[in-house]
């Protein structure tokens, strides 16, 4: 009976563990990024009985514990808006460096650009690692991503008809940028030279009154002929160096008669001015994308993602982290790469806790407890009968 008693014991112990597990796991149901766990139980190791001989009675000693074991299925990912909390959709997880330069693995995405513009997890601080365009791992940083240097403008293209009938007309207003971003306001001015050539027209750069060369433009059938599509003009910006500017007529251009109205104006150009940064975010494949006030865009290192491929590999540590276990390195990669998955941005990844199972399995658990107490409460009633007797 006394035996009994263990056995009972060894229930209460066990069931007791996996009563805590539950617990962990429904009081973690909202933590972002957490993993739930199971216990798994086994019958411990077996006995023969006092004088029952080799293949005689064969008692067991009671319940024992394999350990918990993760469940790594997908949570939910649920919308913040935020635009640094990420989630992955796939297998791979985040990858952190902490203040003691080891690295951490999370599927928690909570982060933040900290007062150095240096990319952080949110709740320790601890860095969030990235891939370079050279492919090396570091931290992900706003340094050099501030601003946005300029171009020059090198092509620009027109569209309109300018009036056959007409004598002369004047492009106005053409803004283009010289190598330091700085805006210029050019025109164009057209004068018919139908009297010596049909269709022809001559086209002069200018910038006010300085004059930057002039080309030749002839119309067949009411458009530019081949050689007339692009001209090509030497512009020097005052105290900056030569850029060559190629204005292009396209489909778009036409000389037909229209009094003396004309259309033609510059459509679009290739240059823009200097910005500084507007609003940083992550794509699909985990690159930064910076956004700048010139409408400008750059992209950064991409999120460093890394992945295991057995259990055995994975230690938790608590705050939805985990570090690599029994010497058993991970896999490194990037979102978009076989088996990693993709980046959501504006979203986080909750628990993977189901509750209803967790109820069940509480349930469970108690009557497991409740079978193993009334086990030691018999045998102990049991031992008090077997005194009595010896006292009578």
């Amino acid at each position: 009976m006394l035996d009994s008693i263990h056995v009972g014991t060894s229930g209460l112990m066990g069931h007791q563990q996996a009563l805590r597990v539950i617990a962990n796991n429904t009081a973690n149901m909202n933590t972002p990024g957490y993993k739930s766990t199971t216990l798994g139980f086994a019958d411990l190791f077996y006995a023969n009985a006092a004088g029952s001989g080799a293949n005689g009675l064969r008692l067991g000693h009671g319940l024992g514990t394999t350990g918990t074991r993760l469940s790594f299925s997908q949570g939910e990912l649920r919308q913040t808006g935020g635009d640094f909390d990420l989630a992955v959709e796939g297998e791979g997880l985040f990858m952190l460096r902490d203040a003691q330069g080891q690295v951490r693995y999370t599927r928690a995405g909570a982060f933040e650009f900290d007062g150095d513009g240096v990319f952080v997890n949110r709740s320790d601080g601890s860095k969030v690692l990235g891939v370079d365009a050279s492919g090396r791992v570091g931290e992900i940083q706003l340094e050099g991503l501030r601003v946005a240097a300029g171009k020059a403008t090198s092509n620009l293209r027109l569209a309109g008809n300018l009036s056959s009938t007409s004598t002369e007309f004047t492009v106005g207003g053409m803004k283009v940028f010289d190598g330091l971003g700085q805006e210029h306001t050019l025109s164009l001015k057209l004068t018919s030279t139908e009297a010596t050539k049909p269709g022809s027209w001559q086209a002069e750069l200018l910038e006010g009154t300085t004059s930057f060369g002039a080309v030749e433009i002839v119309f067949e059938n009411g458009y530019p002929d081949a050689a007339s599509r692009s001209l090509t003009f030497d512009y020097t910006p005052a105290g900056r160096p030569a850029q060559p500017l190629v204005l292009e007529l396209g489909a778009d251009v036409s000389s037909f008669a229209a009094g003396n109205l004309s259309t033609l104006a510059m459509s679009k150009q290739d240059g823009y001015a200097p910005g500084n940064l507007t609003k940083v975010g992550f794509d699909a494949t985990g690159a930064l994308v910076a956004t700048y006030g010139n409408g400008q865009t750059a992209k950064g290192p991409r999120l460093a993602l890394g992945r295991f491929t057995t259990l055995d590999a994975v230690e938790e540590l608590g705050n939805s982290q985990f570090a690599e276990a029994n010497g058993i390195r991970w896999q490194q990669g990037l979102a978009g790469d076989a088996g990693f998955g993709t980046v959501r941005a504006g979203s986080l990844e909750m628990s993977n806790v189901d509750l209803s199972r967790e109820f069940t399995e509480l349930v469970v658990m108690q009557r497991g407890y409740q079978a193993a107490s009334q086990v030691i409460s018999t045998a102990n009633d049991m031992l008090q009968e077997l005194f009595g007797m010896r006292h009578k």
